[in-house]
């Protein structure tokens, strides 16, 4: 053995002595494969008398074993992986032989060749598993492919490239050997490089699948940066910081292997060496203030952020934990991206660490905690000037809200905090929540609406009214994401206290949701009327009892006190059934329970409720002695009961209701105008009215003989007629109903409605005839009489005449009614009737020869004529040949009526009759509109509203004028019709028809400004009179503002490809028609025109988002997810877009110039128009417009210049101005005032120089001007196109002295 030792020592000394001999000092050649071999095997054998043989044999040849570092070294740097990697293994060999001299081996240069081999090595594409080293036909991965692996590859066979873990793994455990012998303080450059090094490993190492070999990496890995933080190898909190620098990186990457290691290595390595060690301690406190400073912007790497940093201050002390608390709260008072990070922090911080509000000292107040100090600034975070922070502060302040709410204690430092406490705070909550519940960015508002939800319950009685309103206006949102939000939040105040303002707003805002168009929000408003008002009804109804005596003391007991005692013993459900029954509530309450009942979802209980409610206020007003003829049902109950018993029929008490109905009216009610009746009297028909509904719903589980009863008593009623209107309708639907439910078949139903209509059509004509014989009548017999009857006779003639008139009045509408309950109905008696009425006093001599009263009905009996009207359309419903016949009528008495009554009610028959007969309706259209500039706000919004239904319905089309006049009810005076229209050109117009505003944006400019000179305008065939009603003329401010905001509606509504085809129009048919003299610039209304023209391209609406918006905004965008296809997408998008505006602006700015030179020829004040439009254009397209100024230097001279002139001319103006406001503040300042050695000099020198004040204005102007200019033109000067977004440095922002930095 010893000889064979012996051979191969020899070998291998004459192998280094050709490669030593042969080296060259600056490029020294690395060992053979040979060479590195032998040497490997030669170290393997750990024998001492080995090692001192090879340095007595190196010595003999004058070498030393320092002499190998050099071809050591070239092959760790230069050689293949590995041979490489077998160097690396070799040069830590020879440190770690025994008796080896460590120090004249180590050398930084050596140790960093080591490190950049090991880099090198992990970084190969070829990789070989541990396990699969062994087996010839082992497999093995190379990042997404299998590669073979050959036999021997673990010594380094094979593929020059090749990996192999097993011989990485042994160098890594070499180098934690070698890490105990030698000290790195004197080579701070190979300890830094070392840590950066090892981390990298294990970053490389990720991308790999070394399966356990990974575990067994990260453990060196671990061994060698622990090594790295003993005093030896330099200063603990320097090199602290170099490891907790390096690992930074690892610990801000998404979830892998080594960001585990990394947050293991930090929250139990260095936490527990911090402990022994203030260097290392210091580090690891100030580790998470330098994760938030590296933290990166987007959502989710920032919330990996977030996770780390809590993970890190979790396990540091208590006082560590305050300051780190302190230093998030400074961070919400800086950037933007601070701002955004120390909100997410706060939140967490909130949430995870313990006793928030106690002090690090026992005397603490608890203002200056730093859960305290930290919901302060999250509070103020909600008014940041980001619109992402806003939301972000928002939803994480309700997401506290909701954990603090948890506990008692908490629960009160949170109302201090928002306000509702005894520390005085500068913002309260409810302010807050005013603001940003209608802020302009929709995640903003739906942020605060969740958080209104989760402060229900803490807030209580303290509910603010305009945060309340709010609420209920954020539930018609665009946005259904913000109405459910809406929604949520104004039903959890419901739930949680009944207070009248709250009932009131929520079922004026939830149950109109029933129509939505998102059918879960239908669901949602079903679900929360059920629990929130039926089943609350249901609950209070079953639990009342019958009062046994009178409750009250006092004699004399008026209504308002059995009304208030009936409302204590119901608490909130007073007001409920009150508020249900409201005229605007009512139509979406009967939607929700007939939707209801066909789910059969109504309980029975609900009826025996409401019945049981009924008893209760009947029984407290008998019990207390009051007359029972003058007794009310509490309002909303027989409505409600009306409703629900539809689909409850069997569980009524119908002999109880029939007994309701033959109550006697009240004499007192029976012939009085409508105008005398009061409140109770009316309260009591619309009972009448709710119990007939009911009545109907229960007619089949009528014995025969009620039934019959019950239907005489009604014919009887209703023969009278002497009911209100609102009875009439009810009487004969439930008439109606009553002989379709008892018919033994449908034809004997028919029959006997038929009989009984017939019946009273007939008795209806006769008063009809009596009272049109009487009025003419007594108007002959006044005539004859000169000097008039005595004033008696007078009196008793017109009270008869008003009792006739009065049942005339019913009688029409009566006749109405049955015609539409029976369309075959026989009318040819009171067709000629109706007419006479209609056509009384009609100026037509063809009309005056016809019998009838000579004097007009519409003077002497208004509501008759009225009623006429409205009767006549229902009967022109039923008949086509008649409505042929008086369509034209309708259309001009809608015209010529002066009564507003009588117009609405126009307007709605001509919608009916625009649905049955559109194409005999479809020419007058236009005339219809003319309604929609009526002085009478109610025919107005009537129009509007049913006009939209029909465009809707697709019964009238956006043709003609029809687009044009719709827009003028976007500035009308009244603010509902303007949030109506808000709401049809935002919501339901931007998606039937996107292009309606694009295709009429420019003819709309023509019509608002009366001007007649566009082409599309110019065949309009209405009358100047119409032109001038619909248009909005003139040059002063209320004007211009009021075009400026339809236009701006309608830009809104554009997508970004019909604004750039928008702005090419305006350009060709306006400016360049009026650069062509088509467009007569003499002639105000073309003046008009064209500055709105200017005014639209200068505005921001028809300019398209560029995207250079900075980061601050980051957190709007967090709402969605794009995918690389979409962004691949909206990148050619963007790249289309550019090359179009770039077209765009070339052809714009010649006929920009060209009509300059003609307005300064004719001096026309639009000039400065046109410049304040050219300047912003520059400003907006100066990457486009480069090219063309770049070409033609005279053209951009001339434009600086000019440009340079406008803004000199404006800015002297504009300082004229401020040096004349000041002399005038000066002149009132008494002698003895107090003032400045400046302000005296510079006052001196103006008086006695009266040039002075033009020289400051000239001065201030120039220089206003310059800057100006400068701003706008300063990369087309220098032909430079705008940076990229990257290289743009981000402002920093300071905070202001109250600490409310980035607050609006």
């Amino acid at each position: 053995m010893e000889e064979e030792e012996e051979t191969t020592v020899c070998a291998l000394i004459t192998d280094l002595e050709e490669t030593l001999n042969t080296q060259n000092q600056s490029h020294p050649l690395p060992f053979t494969l040979p060479t590195l071999r032998n040497l490997q095997s030669f170290l393997d054998s750990n024998d001492p008398k080995i090692l001192s043989q090879l340095l007595s044999n190196l010595s003999s040849k004058s070498f030393s074993l320092s002499s190998l570092l050099p071809p050591l070294t070239s092959a760790m740097d230069s050689a293949p992986t590995h041979l490489s990697l077998l160097s690396s293994k070799i040069y830590l060999s020879l440190i770690l032989f025994p008796n080896s001299p460590v120090f004249s081996l180590f050398n930084p240069i050596s140790f960093l060749a080591l490190l950049r081999s090991l880099r090198r090595a992990v970084k190969s594409p070829h990789y070989c598993p541990q396990e699969g080293n062994s087996s010839g036909g082992a497999k093995k991965r190379k990042r997404g492919g299998i590669v073979a692996c050959k036999k021997g590859s673990g010594d380094g066979d094979g593929d020059e490239g090749f990996f192999d873990a097993r011989v990485f793994l042994c160098v890594i455990e070499r180098l934690v050997c070698v890490l105990d012998l030698i000290h790195l303080n004197r080579f701070p450059d190979s300890l830094k490089s070392l840590v950066q090094t090892i981390v990298e490993i294990l970053v490389l190492a990720t991308d790999r699948e070394m399966g356990e070999g990974f575990e067994i990496l990260a453990g060196l890995c671990s061994k060698i940066l622990c090594q790295v933080l003993k005093s030896e190898h330099g200063e603990e909190g320097e090199t602290a910081a170099e490891v907790l620098k390096a690992l930074a990186p690892l610990i801000l990457m998404g979830k892998s292997q080594a960001r585990s290691f990394a947050m293991r290595f930090v929250k139990s390595l260095m936490v527990g060496a911090g402990k022994t060690s203030d260097g290392v301690k210091k580090g690891v406190v100030n580790f998470p203030r330098y994760l938030a400073q590296k933290a990166p912007e987007k959502a989710e790497p920032r919330g990996f952020a977030v996770e780390a940093i809590l993970e890190i201050v979790r396990v540091m002390d208590v006082e560590d934990q305050g300051g780190f608390a302190e230093y998030v709260v400074k961070m919400t008072q800086g950037k933007a991206n601070l701002r955004l990070l120390g909100v997410d922090l706060i939140l967490n911080l909130m949430m995870l660490l313990k006793d928030p509000f106690i002090g690090m000292d026992l005397d603490c107040k608890l203002q200056d905690s730093w859960g305290f100090k930290c919901m302060e600034a999250l509070i103020q975070r909600c008014s940041d000037s980001s619109s992402g922070i806003r939301a972000r502060a928002l939803s994480n302040l309700a997401q506290l809200a909701g954990f603090l709410s948890s506990d008692d204690k908490n629960r009160d430092v949170l109302k201090e905090v928002i306000g509702f406490g005894e520390v005085e705070v500068e913002v309260g909550v409810n302010d807050i929540l005013r603001k940003r519940c209608m802020d302009e960015k929709a995640n903003v508002r739906k942020a605060a609406l969740v958080l209104v939800t989760k402060l229900t319950a803490i807030l209580g009685g303290n509910f603010d009214g305009v945060v309340l309103k709010t609420l209920g206006m954020a539930c018609s949102d665009p946005l259904v994401s913000i109405r459910k939000a809406a929604i949520s939040a104004l039903s959890e105040a419901f739930r949680t206290f009944s207070d009248e303002s709250v009932i009131i707003e929520w079922l004026h805002s939830v149950p109109r949701l029933i129509t939505d168009n998102e059918s879960s929000i239908q669901e949602e408003c079903e679900n929360l009327f059920l629990e929130l008002v039926l089943d609350r009804i249901s609950r209070a109804g079953s639990e009342g009892t019958m009062p046994n005596q009178s409750t009250f003391s006092d004699s004399k007991v008026k209504a308002k006190d059995i009304e208030r005692e009936i409302g204590l013993l119901f608490p909130g459900i007073m007001v409920l059934l009150k508020e249900i029954c409201n005229g605007e509530v009512a139509p979406w309450v009967k939607k929700i329970c007939t939707s209801l009942g066909k789910k059969k979802r109504l309980k029975p209980k609900m009826a025996m409720a409401l019945q049981n409610i009924i008893k209760i206020s009947e029984s407290y007003w008998a019990s207390n002695s009051m007359p029972i003829e003058k007794w009310t049902a509490p309002p909303g109950a027989w409505f409600l009961l009306s409703e629900v018993s539809a689909y409850l029929s069997k569980l009524l008490d119908k002999y109880r209701a029939v007994g309701e109905l033959k109550s006697p009216c009240p004499k007192e009610y029976m012939h009085e105008d409508e105008d005398g009746i009061d409140s109770s009297s009316v309260a009591w028909a619309s009972d009448r009215v709710f119990l007939l509904q009911t009545i109907s719903n229960v007619s089949v589980e009528l014995p025969p003989e009620p039934a019959a009863e019950l239907a005489h008593n009604l014919l009887i009623r209703i023969e009278e007629f002497n009911m209100h209107s609102t009875e009439v309708t009810a009487h004969v639907k439930a008439l109606r109903t009553l002989c379709k439910r008892k018919a033994l078949d449908a034809n004997e139903a028919e029959s006997l409605v038929i009989k009984w209509v017939q019946q009273l059509l007939s008795k209806a004509s006769r008063i009809l005839e009596k009272c049109i014989e009487g009025d003419s009548k007594i108007n002959k017999r006044d005539a004859f009489f000169t000097p008039p009857r005595s004033a008696s006779r007078k009196r008793k003639r017109a009270a008869a005449l008003s009792r006739l008139l009065s049942e005339a009045v019913t009688a029409v509408y009566s006749i109405g009614v049955l015609v539409i309950i029976c369309p075959t109905a026989d009318t040819s008696t009171i067709i000629p009737l109706l007419h006479t009425i209609i056509t009384s006093g009609n100026s037509n001599p063809k009309l005056s020869k016809l019998p009838g009263p000579q004097v007009s009905l519409k003077q002497t009996a208004p509501s008759l004529y009225i009623q006429a009207w409205l009767t006549m359309g229902k009967i022109c419903l039923a008949d086509e040949e008649l409505a042929k016949r008086y369509i034209p009528l309708f259309v001009q008495e809608l015209e010529k009526s002066d009564c507003a009554a009588l117009r609405n009610n126009l307007v709605v028959m001509m919608a009916d009759f625009c649905i049955r007969y559109t194409a005999l309706v479809d020419c007058y259209i236009s005339k219809i509109t003319k309604c929609l500039r009526d002085p009478c706000e109610l025919v107005r919004r009537q129009t509007f509203i049913l006009l939209s239904r029909l465009l809707q319905r697709d019964y009238v089309k956006w043709r003609g004028v029809l687009f044009l006049r719709f827009l003028l009810s976007l500035v009308d005076e009244s603010e509902k019709i303007r949030q109506l229209a808000d709401f049809l050109f935002g919501n339901i117009l931007k998606v039937k028809a996107p292009l309606l505003a694009y295709n009429s944006f420019v003819e709309a400019i023509f019509v608002l400004n009366d001007c007649d000179a566009h082409n599309g305008h110019c065949g309009s065939k209405s009358s100047q009179t119409e032109n001038l009603l619909f248009s909005i003329r003139g040059n002063d401010e209320d004007s211009r503002a009021k075009r400026m905001h339809i236009y701006v509606s309608l830009l809104k509504q554009m997508a970004p490809e019909h604004l750039l085809a928008t702005f090419a129009k305006l350009c060709a048919e306006i400016l360049a028609a009026a650069s062509d003299g088509m467009l007569k610039l003499e002639d105000v209304r073309g003046q008009s025109v064209l500055q709105d023209a200017f005014q639209i391209l200068a505005c921001k609406e028809i300019r398209i988002p560029s995207g250079r918006g900075s980061h601050t905004d980051a957190g709007d965008e967090e709402e969605e997810s794009v995918d690389g296809g979409a962004s691949t997408a909206a990148a050619k998008r963007g790249a289309i877009t550019q090359a179009v505006k770039k077209g765009l602006i070339q052809n714009t700015i010649p006929i920009f110039i060209e009509l300059k030179r003609l307005l300064e020829s004719k001096n026309s004040p639009l000039t400065g128009s046109l410049m304040e439009c050219l300047r912003i254009i520059l400003k907006d397209y100066k990457n486009e417009i480069d090219e063309i100024l770049v070409a033609d230097k005279q053209l951009q001279k001339e434009l600086i210049y000019d440009m340079q002139k406008h803004e000199t001319s404006k800015a002297k103006s504009a300082a004229a101005g401020v040096v004349a406001s000041m002399q005038n503040h000066s002149s009132f300042l008494s002698p003895g005032a107090c003032k400045t050695a400046g302000g005296t000099k510079a006052q001196d020198n103006s008086n006695e120089n009266p040039q002075s004040e033009s020289r400051v204005a000239s001065a201030m102007a120039d220089a206003v001007a310059e800057a100006r200019v400068r701003s706008v033109l300063r990369e087309v000067n220098r032909g430079i196109a705008t940076p990229p977004l990257s290289s743009i440095s981000r402002p920093k922002l300071k905070p202001n002295q109250d600490s409310t930095g980035g607050s609006d």
